[in-house]
């Protein structure tokens, strides 16, 4: 069995769905304006968007989005760094090289690359993007 898809519940469709275009690579294969997009990745996953407010997702609440190596974390958080948005800097985390970032729409995501050898219960404890590691 594997997860199919998310419903993730955001202040502005269209403004998230732009965001994870541009950085995450999804495409949207439905839309229903700013009320509803449906998202796919590269391996299938549906990643669906709907619009609501006062949003209140557990502090802990995020989306990871493994990148093949450090390189390509350290890419993506240059790249969003360049663009103006505050991303922490990448650090080992629960034996991945990871950073958070608080996106549009009011959620958390995480960018990160799993690394052999190393302890996931060791290093300091996640910020989600919330604070500095």
């Amino acid at each position: 069995m594997k997860i199919n898809h998310l419903n993730l519940t955001v202040t502005d469709v269209i403004e998230v769905k732009n965001f994870l275009e541009t950085y995450f690579g999804l495409t949207t294969n439905v839309s229903a304006g700013k009320a509803f997009v449906a998202m796919t990745d590269n391996d299938g996953f549906l990643l669906n968007l709907m619009h609501g407010k006062d949003i209140n997702y557990p502090d802990t609440f995020h989306v990871g989005f493994p990148q093949e190596n450090k390189q390509e974390v350290d890419n993506l958080n240059q790249r969003l760094k360049e663009d103006g948005i505050k991303v922490e800097t990448p650090a080992i985390v629960h034996g991945s090289y990871t950073f958070y970032l608080q996106a549009p729409g009011g959620i958390t995501l995480e960018a990160y690359c799993l690394l052999e050898g190393e302890d996931p219960t060791k290093g300091p404890r996640p910020s989600f993007g919330k604070e500095p590691i």
